[in-house]
């Protein structure tokens, strides 16, 4: 057994195998996943686990370069989208994309991993980053 870190075997395949630029989407219980892309399925009632609690435990296994988020989040989810800031700082940010650009964008992720999170647009991108240079 692992002594610490992503304990769930499927989410530590996924974060061991990602090259510099490849994306994995955290994703709210509705945001509808594409055919053909990996949904790994954490949630167990609505609000369970949280997107932050998702987004926090990821962080800590992830190097992450870049945060997408749907333009939408800034208005109809302020909570969101203020962790999201404190989280990874304005410059990692990029909410230039609509939410159904967003959408499209899920089909190009290695892996989708859906929250019970039951709040408007909570979701969003990481692209990976590298730990060297």
């Amino acid at each position: 057994m692992k002594r610490n870190g992503m304990l769930n075997s499927h989410i530590s395949k996924i974060l061991s195998d990602l090259g510099h630029t490849d994306m994995i989407a955290i994703a709210d219980a509705g945001l509808p996943v594409p055919d053909g892309v990996l949904k790994i399925d954490l949630a167990l009632k609505l609000g369970t686990p949280s997107f932050r609690e998702v987004v926090e435990a990821i962080a800590e296994d992830m190097v992450i370069e870049k945060v997408i988020v749907a333009e939408e989040i800034c208005e109809g989810n302020p909570v969101a989208m203020q962790f999201i800031t404190e989280k990874f700082g304005v410059e990692a940010i990029d909410a230039s994309v609509s939410h159904e650009q967003f959408k499209a964008l899920t089909r190009q992720v290695k892996a989708v991993i859906r929250t019970g999170e039951a709040t408007p647009y909570a979701n969003c991108i990481l692209q990976s980053g590298v730990h060297f240079g």
